[in-house]
């Protein structure tokens, strides 16, 4: 769309009803199998389950994670009667370029706009979307810009648009220790790390992301076969460095960034989660990103760490459940 057009969208009707506390995935539900489909760029491989008919929901990972931080999420949604779509991101798992030739872009916006492209292929005019991390940085994106394509929104850390003027300021020394990948993939030997120990990587931001959880090998192993996929070392250390602001942006998302700098506000129903436990979780229980939402609003926090869905399947549900209301 025209972005100097958009329109957003005005929440109204009733507050969101609380629901039950959603049971277990039951078999008959199983996650799986991936599914391809040109959508843009990209062939993207996805999870969809329940009926076609269903309320749509987008279920967006992070990194380093995959689809599988919402293998329970999704089947409690679709016993529900929703329409539940778990894609992979631009590098990650089974989603590949269509062409060799297309650049293999990381702004912010690209992510975005991969994901439009997808509901588009998918038929699906709106959505509820929830994330986290770079799951929530595009879906917030999406509810911000084409608020007329999301119905709900349920976004882990609350509002994660990337102001890249705000990331050239330092932050507190814990947090730079947090964010230690990030400066690391901004030198030649993160390039080499990635490569080398991808999966060293990866689990080791699992420990310090969610130090209370208690996950198995084969669940981390099921997740870091997502790694392999070749365009993965590029889009992860291209993300992180423009970021901060090490490698232009694209020109194509010019005007979609002269927006998302600004910042604009999000104006469709919102739940936002924090973990109690992640070290990215800002002090306040969501006061410091509130403002940006301007519409019908919820903050909710879990006793767990940062993959707050694959943590705490039920309550993140749940959410998505009371988003979508």
């Amino acid at each position: 769309m025209n972005i100097s057009r958009r329109t957003l969208l005005k929440t109204t009707g009733a507050a969101a009803v609380a629901t039950p506390l959603l049971g277990s995935a039951m078999p008959g539900h199983p996650f799986g199998p991936v599914r391809q489909i040109d959508a843009g760029v990209l062939n993207v491989g996805y999870v969809e389950l329940g009926p076609s008919t269903g309320t749509p929901v987008l279920l967006l990972h992070g990194f380093p994670y995959d689809i599988h931080s919402f293998e329970e999420v999704a089947p409690l949604l679709a016993r529900r009667g929703y329409r539940v779509v778990v894609p992979y991101f631009r590098g990650h798992g089974s989603t590949t370029f269509r062409s060799a030739s297309t650049p293999r872009t990381v702004d912010q916006a690209a992510f975005a706009l991969d994901i439009l492209a997808l509901m588009d292929a998918l038929q699906i005019r709106r959505a509820v979307l929830a994330g986290y991390d770079w799951g929530s940085r595009t879906a917030d994106i999406i509810a911000a810009l084409w608020p007329e394509r999301v119905q709900g929104l349920v976004s882990v850390t609350g509002y994660l648009i990337t102001n890249l003027e705000f990331n050239k300021k330092p932050l507190p020394p814990a947090s730079e220790n947090a964010w230690w990948y990030q400066y690391y993939f901004a030198t030649e030997r993160g390039v080499q790390g990635l490569h080398e120990y991808k999966r060293e990587i990866g689990e080791f931001i699992w420990k310090f992301n969610s130090p209370t959880w208690k996950y198995s090998a084969a669940t981390y192993a099921r997740t870091a076969a997502a790694f392999d996929n070749p365009d993965y070392e590029a889009i992860v250390i291209g993300n992180y460095r423009w970021r901060q602001s090490l490698i232009p942006a694209e020109p194509e998302y010019a005007e979609l960034e002269a927006v998302l700098q600004k910042p604009p506000k999000i104006a469709v129903p919102t739940i936002t989660i924090d973990g109690k436990h992640d070290p990215f979780t800002p002090a306040g229980n969501g006061s410091s990103y509130r403002d940006h939402f301007v519409g019908r609003y919820e903050h909710r926090t879990f006793d767990v760490g940062h993959n707050v869905p694959q943590e705490a399947p039920r309550e993140f549900a749940r959410a998505v459940v009371d988003a979508s209301r």
